[in-house]
């Protein structure tokens, strides 16, 4: 974190109302101010599950017992009904 002297940076009746509610304190300026992506997004395992999720979904359509979903994705029998019974958002 970088400290910096606010007389330089802003200007005086900017710094005139910063005064107005606080004076002799230190203030945190966050870096950028830009939306946070989720869980998963930068590295790609958000979309790696959906994509998983997608392909158990499918089997299961097509006949494929949770049982066996289970043994072939490494996943417990709970988490195939979640991932089955989901309603869609």
């Amino acid at each position: 974190m970088k400290c910096a002297k606010i007389e330089r940076i802003l200007p005086d009746n900017l710094l005139k109302e910063i005064q107005k509610y606080i004076q002799g304190e230190y203030i945190y300026v966050p870096y950028q101010l830009k939306e946070r992506k989720k869980w998963g997004e930068h590295s790609g395992s958000r979309a790696n599950i959906q994509a998983r999720n997608e392909k158990i979904r499918t089997k299961y359509k097509n006949g494929y017992k949770v049982k066996d979903l289970a043994e072939e994705f490494y996943l417990s029998v709970e988490s195939i009904k979640k991932i089955v019974y989901v309603r869609n958002k």
